[in-house]
């Protein structure tokens, strides 16, 4: 089963919790902090294995986790890192924010990986908040949550020639005849239910060894999701060259001509851009033979270039793998991928340490990455941190922004995943 679009679920290791200890030795009075820092949780990778073909890894598994950091301990130790998670996936890949359809990276070129949930930061001890004044900190971090997401991750097969055609063209049998793949190839149409690879001998003399991508009929109407095709137009995306092959034996040769350009133009404009050589197949049927002269006059007048074959007989082949030949590039540049740096969109957040207070189900959110990461990193349960916070609270105005929004005591304050009632200062009741 060839499996081109999956939709998976990653989560990055939690950071590991910082330690509020203190140093305990004989003849050391007051030794003072020594909670060491939490690990850093394990962030989740994709990479490009040219190995793999298809996203078929991940037709059965769905959840991937990496491993969280450890926690700090006294004596200033440090918790361990926890390990990245690294997912290989074939190369062509467009990996998308499911909810949100935000493209996150687009790895086509061998070893090539993206970042796509980040590790939540370790922690920080009890150690580093001693002062001058404050001499024995009760105060130290949680570690930061991992990030998590539902990804959709969609292949767009890598190849140097794509056959494209309606269904029952002969597109498999071609296949068969330029290369050593072995379709599966009956007379009905829809037999290929999945794109088919092989590679094609050029010659001899000529060191060149394309690809060769079979790819399931199109039908009219493909790009707006009728029949199978539309599940593979994506794939036609990456290919140097199309080979449009059209059944010279049908009822009606030049419309089956004209339905395959107009799908491709209408799921996008540019394949009409890509080099395409129109293969009028079947010659060895008399009804194909009949319609050829006024076919090929009809290329001629479009300016497409046009050969006619009988893939199931192999006449007119070694003149299709010269006309291929002339529209590929050379050597080098075949070997190098199409888009051989892909591309990795970097995700900017745009409110940077600034926040925003809005109203939510009644309850008041309060966003802002620094802030709802500070959150998550207070253990409330310590009477010393949730006054650090609060005093965070008060240092970045998020205080005063409540108070203007209309928060009161007893109010549910959302920051992150944390939720807290709101409490009346001591002026506030007066």
């Amino acid at each position: 089963m060839f499996l081109d679009r999956v939709k998976i679920w990653v989560r990055a290791g939690d950071g590991g919790a910082g330690a509020a200890t203190f140093r305990q030795e004989a003849h050391v009075p007051r030794g003072g902090p020594d909670g060491g820092d939490g690990g850093r949780g394990g962030s989740v990778h994709v990479r490009v294995d040219p190995g793999q073909t298809t996203l078929r890894d991940f037709q059965y598994r769905h959840h991937f986790k990496a491993t969280p950091g450890g926690r700090g301990t006294r004596s200033r130790r440090h918790g361990k890192a926890g390990d990245d998670l690294e997912l290989v996936v074939p190369p062509g890949t467009a990996i998308f924010d499911d909810a949100s359809g935000e493209l996150l990276a687009d790895l086509v070129a061998v070893g090539q990986s993206a970042m796509v949930a980040r590790g939540g930061r370790g922690g920080l001890g009890n150690t580093h908040f001693k002062t001058a004044t404050h001499q024995a900190p009760k105060h130290a971090q949680k570690g930061e949550p991992g990030e998590e997401r539902w990804l959709r991750l969609e292949l767009r097969l890598i190849a140097d020639i794509g056959l494209v055609g309606l269904p029952n063209a002969g597109k498999s049998t071609l296949l068969a005849a330029l290369t050593a793949a072995q379709p599966r190839i009956a007379e009905y149409p829809f037999t290929t239910l999945e794109p088919n690879l092989g590679v094609m001998d050029l010659g001899e003399d000529d060191g060149r060894r394309p690809t060769i991508a079979d790819l399931p009929g199109l039908i009219e109407g493909a790009s707006t999701g009728a029949g199978l095709g539309h599940a593979f137009l994506r794939h036609v995306e990456r290919t140097r060259v199309l080979v449009h092959v059209v059944d010279g034996a049908a009822r009606d040769p030049e419309w089956s001509h004209g339905v395959i350009p107009d799908e491709l133009l209408a799921h996008d404009p540019g394949l009409l851009d890509k080099p395409m050589l129109v293969v009028f197949n079947k010659l060895d049927l008399a009804g194909a033979a009949e319609a050829w002269p006024d076919f090929q006059a009809a290329r001629r007048a479009d300016g497409l270039p046009v050969v006619a074959i009988a893939a199931a007989t192999g006449q007119g082949i070694d003149q299709l793998r010269t006309a291929l030949g002339g529209l590929l590039p050379e050597a080098d540049q075949l070997d190098a991928p199409l888009d051989a740096t892909g591309v990795v969109v970097h995700r900017i957040d745009a409110m940077g340490d600034g926040f925003a207070v809005d109203r939510e189900d009644g309850a008041f959110r309060v966003r802002g990455r620094r802030i709802e990461r500070l959150a998550a990193q207070t253990n409330f349960e310590v009477e010393e941190s949730a006054e650090r916070f609060q005093r965070e609270l008060d240092r970045h105005g998020i205080d005063a922004e409540l108070r203007r929004a209309g928060v009161a005591a007893g109010d549910t304050v959302r920051i992150g995943a944390t939720e807290l009632e709101w409490e009346a200062q001591p002026w506030e009741d007066r």
